[in-house]
């Protein structure tokens, strides 16, 4: 028997997070290979990766009922069911993607972002291509859930691995000001030092914090500056970075940057499309 499809998922685990308890990913897991009956042969079938192909589809089911509104993070790695999921549950219907696209609007929005007349007016790249974009926006989604949910300690550490991986070098020594969380440098023989404020919160940043950072700099006789938050800069906040040479890194810059640069995330596997080589082929 083949492993159930993602959808296939969708009641079982609305069932396992019924009774409103905070439950982590895996014990919810278990909960709902124990209310699926999964068979040994359904748990130890893997995809090409390597991962059990039914926490693959389990994931994704999550994915789904939480772009519907029906379960949602209270914290990192734990989920916890809404009262939309509920009520939907209670009706004791089989749940289905087109349920979910005829009474959630999120989620219709979520898997056809662009209203398609025909089935047949994509061609395969194009169905591939969407289909790369949706993961990425689920990835773009989870790695902010994580970074909101991370402390400010750890966003600051989060901050120096990307610099890292980016190709800054981090200076050993500590700086006594609440407003540098640190100096690197642009190059490895440390030519160039520049402060460095990692700022998780979720508000706007304000111009108040950057003039505050731009003090610190002169403090330390430092002319170059990179505040990094895990939210958004006011317009003035902008105006006066730009006027002191100090470069801003916003919450969705963050994220692009730790995709670019592989911190936080893994590559699962990869694809490689091929044509024909029509210069191969030519007999002139």
């Amino acid at each position: 028997m083949a492993v159930p499809k993602y959808y296939e998922f969708y009641n079982a685990m609305l069932e396992a997070l019924s009774d409103g308890k905070i439950y982590y990913y895996r014990d919810c897991h278990d909960k709902v290979k124990d209310i699926m009956k999964l068979t040994p042969e359904m748990l130890e079938e893997t995809i090409p990766s390597g991962s059990p192909k039914w926490i693959n589809r389990a994931g994704w089911c999550v994915v789904y009922l939480k772009k519907a509104g029906l379960i949602f993070n209270p914290k990192r790695a734990h989920l916890q069911i809404t009262e939309a999921g509920k009520k939907l549950l209670a009706e004791n219907v089989q749940i289905t993607d087109t349920l979910l696209i005829d009474r959630f609007p999120s989620y219709a929005a979520f898997v056809n972002p662009k209203l398609k007349t025909s089935v047949n007016a994509e061609t395969p790249q194009d169905t591939f291509d969407d289909s790369y974009d949706k993961i990425n926006n689920l990835l773009f989604d989870e790695l902010s859930s994580a970074i909101m949910s991370t402390s400010p300690k750890f966003f600051e550490k989060l901050v120096f691995n990307l610099m890292e991986s980016i190709g800054y070098v981090k200076e050993n020594s500590q700086v006594e000001d609440s407003n540098i969380d640190g100096i690197i440098y642009s190059d490895k023989l440390g030519f160039d030092r520049i402060g460095v404020q990692a700022k998780h919160v979720d508000s706007t940043v304000s111009d108040l914090m950057v003039y505050k950072f731009i003090g610190a700099l002169q403090s330390q006789s430092l002319n170059k500056g990179l505040f990094v938050t895990s939210s958004k800069f006011s317009t003035s906040a902008k105006e006066l970075a730009g006027k002191n040479n100090i470069k801003l890194i916003d919450g969705k810059k963050l994220i692009e940057l730790m995709i670019e640069f592989d911190v936080g995330v893994s590559t699962q596997k990869i694809y490689k499309i091929k044509h024909v080589d029509n210069d191969f082929f030519s007999e002139e």
